[in-house]
């Protein structure tokens, strides 16, 4: 039989370093969820992506155990690593912070494909070269991709 779920926590931890403090103790604990027994599992399947941000969506079921999902990082966060700049632009339609190439977009929405919701690259890449130009970054390169 199938266990019943009592909820589901969405949290953005660094990957290798969920630890209890805030916000994973505080959300875990809300729940009634084991805090350690969430953080060694999390930080052993997330030993290859040391330091990058990793959302992850946790199952949480009445019986007080757990399920949990990674997704890949976030967009701003691939683009900020790409591009090698240290924030977005607190005015992204006045102040440009840094340029990225429509190959570099291309790599990130290959990435992104899985947690997006659209079913060819070429819309992800719209997708991707949206968020960058929102945070003060120029699209730099070839045209845009053609979709139907």
């Amino acid at each position: 039989m199938a266990k019943e779920v009592a909820g589901l926590i969405k949290l953005q931890i660094k990957g290798g370093a969920a630890n209890p403090a805030p916000p994973v103790g505080p959300a875990l604990g809300a729940k009634g969820v084991n805090i350690m027994e969430f953080c060694k599992q999390f930080n052993a399947r997330t030993q290859d992506k040391m330091g990058k941000v990793t959302p992850v969506v946790i199952t949480v079921y009445s019986d007080k155990s757990f399920d949990f999902v990674l997704k890949t990082p976030p967009a701003a966060v691939q683009i900020v690593d790409q591009t090698k700049i240290k924030k977005g632009s607190s005015e992204p339609n006045r102040v440009k912070v840094g340029n990225i190439s429509w190959d570099q977009i291309r790599t990130i929405a290959e990435d992104k494909m899985p947690d997006m919701n659209c079913f060819v690259v070429d819309s992800a890449m719209k997708m991707v070269a949206g968020t960058a130009r929102s945070m003060g970054v120029t699209v730099k390169g070839g045209v845009a991709p053609k979709t139907k």
